[in-house]
């Protein structure tokens, strides 16, 4: 194994055990075997190093959760919500045991709106993601365009994250992906029929 990687391997081990914010390069290099030089000659930049740890541990949980999603059965005759809230529960019950890294991506979120390079390295990283994304969840890649599977996609990155958000803050009390079906069963309800009423109803309990 030479220095590169190495430095990755010591670098996701630092971010389960130490976080994004907290891990130093001397942590790093003692983790891995490297020397500290290496750091800035394979990377630039011990955040550049973290971030792109970060980024191969998410691929890595992509994988590892792609083979769960196939592992459903979704020739079945269940409903479309209804599947909808089986993906999600999966992703859901995938925080418990990723829950570090979940923790480190929001660290390095923060980071990045001071870092340019970073914040680059992030985005280059979700436009890759999309259409995987949208392929594991919907496991409809072949049935639809490229615009269409990268908006799907796009979906669902802005869920990820704000239910990895309230996961980890409050567990028991995040929404499950019966939750979210739920939801949308209402929210289409309500679009069908023309009606306010869902939207009303917030504002009132708003007031």
């Amino acid at each position: 194994m030479g220095h590169r990687e190495a430095l990755l391997v010591g670098a996701k081990i630092c971010l389960y055990e130490r976080g994004y914010g907290r891990t130093t390069a001397r942590d790093i290099v003692a983790a891995s075997g490297a020397n500290l030089a290496s750091i800035g000659y394979h990377f630039g930049s011990k955040e550049a190093l973290l971030t792109t740890a970060i980024i191969e541990s998410f691929a890595e949980w992509g994988v590892e959760l792609d083979a769960v999603m196939q592992s459903l059965s979704w020739n079945t005759t269940a409903e479309p919500i209804e599947k909808f809230e089986m993906a999600w529960t999966r992703l859901i019950d995938s925080f418990v045991t990723h829950r570090p890294l979940w923790v480190s991506s929001v660290e390095a979120f923060a980071q990045a709106e001071h870092i340019p390079e970073l914040r680059e390295q992030l985005s280059a990283s979700f436009e890759e993601t999309r259409v995987g994304m949208a392929a594991m969840i919907m496991s409809v890649a072949e049935n639809i365009d490229e615009r269409s599977a990268r908006n799907i996609g796009s979906l669902v990155l802005g869920l990820l994250p704000g239910l990895a958000l309230q996961w980890l803050l409050d567990p028991d009390r995040a929404p499950t992906g019966a939750d979210l079906g739920d939801a949308i069963r209402t929210i289409l309800q309500g679009l069908d029929s023309g009606t306010t009423d869902v939207g009303v109803g917030i504002a009132a309990q708003g007031s």
